[in-house]
């Protein structure tokens, strides 16, 4: 479980593929009224959205049970009245309950999660993670700045490959459900394994 009982009251974006991990960004497009109307309301209150994926991608669909709450860094207003901004990620929740809103956005009750700043990994996880990744990045034709990569912390090392892998929404729906950095570490590195091996099979998901 979570780590208290209070709630937060948090306007919700749902969109399948598109997470956001903590320490993260996320640049978004918003050109749908009701987006376009979420976005608006966010920054005339606490430049806040939470991002989290639905179950099944239809009208309504129920949604997930965690996802991220970003904060709205940058905004360009277009003047057709859509936005490109992005969010900065904050914190994981727990959705709670969905709220019964007049709004032309969802909303809804949620328990934010506490993250451990402090967790590192052990020296063994860190270097399969760095070696699967660049066999992953071969496979997949990337061009990586490995240099870069080794100065990253490993907290911004796994949420970053967790974010931006291209993976299937659900498995990347379980990285962020992880509970801990080793666990999402542990996890990234069989995706990238699984992946790797059916990068060729257009039918290799892992649910």
């Amino acid at each position: 479980m979570g780590s208290g009982t209070e709630t937060s009251r948090i306007s919700i974006f749902p969109l399948s593929g598109a997470l956001l991990f903590p320490g993260l960004q996320l640049p978004l497009h918003i050109f749908e009224p009701r987006y376009r109307a979420l976005v608006t309301d966010s920054l005339a209150r606490d430049r806040m959205i939470g991002m989290i994926q639905p179950v099944r991608p239809a009208e309504g669909s129920p949604l997930f049970e965690i996802g991220c709450l970003g904060r709205i860094d940058d905004v360009e207003a277009l003047e057709d009245g859509r936005f490109n901004i992005v969010l900065d990620g904050l914190a994981r929740f727990r959705t709670v309950r969905e709220l019964d809103v007049t709004t032309p956005f969802r909303q809804i009750d949620a328990e934010l999660l506490e993250e451990n700043e402090d967790a590192v990994l052990l020296p063994i996880e860190r270097a399969s993670l760095e070696q699967e990744s660049r066999r992953f990045a071969d496979r997949q034709g990337y061009s990586v700045d490995w240099e870069q990569v080794s100065r990253l912390d490993d907290m911004a090392l796994v949420n970053g490959i967790s974010q931006v892998a291209p993976f299937d929404p659900a498995s990347k729906q379980a990285l962020l459900e992880a509970s801990d950095l080793n666990e999402r570490c542990e996890l990234l590195v069989q995706l990238m394994q699984f992946y790797g091996c059916h990068d060729d099979d257009e039918s290799g998901t892992l649910q």
